[in-house]
């Protein structure tokens, strides 16, 4: 085996019950669960175990769903393993169960502040005003272009998540928006293009008001150097520094999800394993679809943690 790498997926992976067969066979998940209801002052363990589903998509309530799930599980697996990645990373909301997994915050800290992220960013734009959707089969520099030319013409729309060839996430106002869906397969070669069901225009420009209320919550937590090198979403590069970790969470919310990259870079660097921890197997797709020949496991379940083999996966 090559260099490894501990992944962990960001919104979009929830599912109400996540973590469920868990809690039940594990007292200690239970009690990481519990210790984020007290960091929070509600149960949000009851939105992620009973729901309903439409409580558990509020933005607020997701992130520190997610990354609960995904703590949870990778103190599960540390308790059977004694693994140790080379890497860390996460996508988008991830990032922040990534920087938990690296030892930079504590895993309170980290609850509260993805709480305040998901506040922010629901609130940095009114209602109905942006729109995201995801671009299936266009280039990445033809998209550009054209998302582009639409702001030019007024109406602000930019590239959000570079996920993996052929699959872009697409943010801004909901007219520039509109106008890549209208447009985007005669100008930019894409073969479907679907909208989204979002709270707000994330990862746009449209962010710049929630990355400087977010600036406000980080100065206040309190961070260490990483134990591993995280590889940050902004530039798909490692860090460790916490004043540098810090900067790049508050730019993050208003730029381009390099996951392509990250992985790409991940893999160049000689990574060959993936372990991703949380809810779903989202992470793993994308990387099959970056290079199928990599070996990536998905830690999503009691099932899967108890039958954990460090040996390649069949495509």
């Amino acid at each position: 085996m090559g260099k490894l790498a501990f992944i962990f997926p960001g919104q979009g992976a929830q599912a109400v019950g996540m973590g469920k067969d868990l809690i039940e066979a594990e007292p200690e998940a239970r009690r990481l669960y519990e210790e984020a209801d007290e960091a929070l002052g509600f149960s949000l363990s009851t939105i992620i175990l009973e729901g309903p589903d439409t409580e558990l998509k509020q933005t607020a309530n997701t992130q520190p769903a997610l990354l609960t799930t995904s703590i949870a599980f990778l103190e599960r697996f540390r308790a059977r393993h004694d693994l140790q990645p080379d890497y860390v990373a996460g996508h988008s909301l991830g990032e922040y169960s990534a920087l938990v997994a690296a030892g930079v915050m504590s895993f309170a800290d980290a609850v509260r502040t993805v709480r305040a992220r998901g506040q922010f960013m629901e609130a940095a734009v009114p209602a109905g005003q942006g729109a995201m959707a995801a671009v299936l089969g266009a280039e990445r520099e033809v998209l550009q272009k054209l998302c582009e030319a639409v702001s030019a013409e007024g109406h602000a729309v930019e590239l959000a998540n570079l996920n993996c060839p052929g699959q872009i996430v697409i943010s801004g106002t909901a007219a520039g928006v509109q106008a890549i869906v209208e447009r985007g397969k005669e100008e930019a070669g894409a073969k479907r293009i679907m909208p989204l069901e979002v709270s707000g225009p994330f990862h746009s420009s449209l962010m710049r008001p929630a990355s400087e209320q977010l600036a406000a919550v980080l100065d206040q937590v309190h961070m260490s150097s990483a134990s591993v090198p995280v590889v940050a979403n902004v530039d798909a590069r490692p860090v460790t520094e916490p004043e540098r970790i810090r900067t790049l969470l508050v730019e993050q919310v208003y730029s381009s999800v390099l996951w392509e990259d990250t992985v790409a870079w991940l893999i160049a660097e000689g990574v060959d394993t993936f372990i991703e921890f949380g809810s779903g197997s989202v992470l793993a797709g994308l990387i099959k679809k970056i290079d199928r020949s990599v070996t990536v496991h998905s830690i999503n379940s009691l099932e899967a943690l108890e039958k954990f083999q460090l040996e390649p996966v069949q495509p």
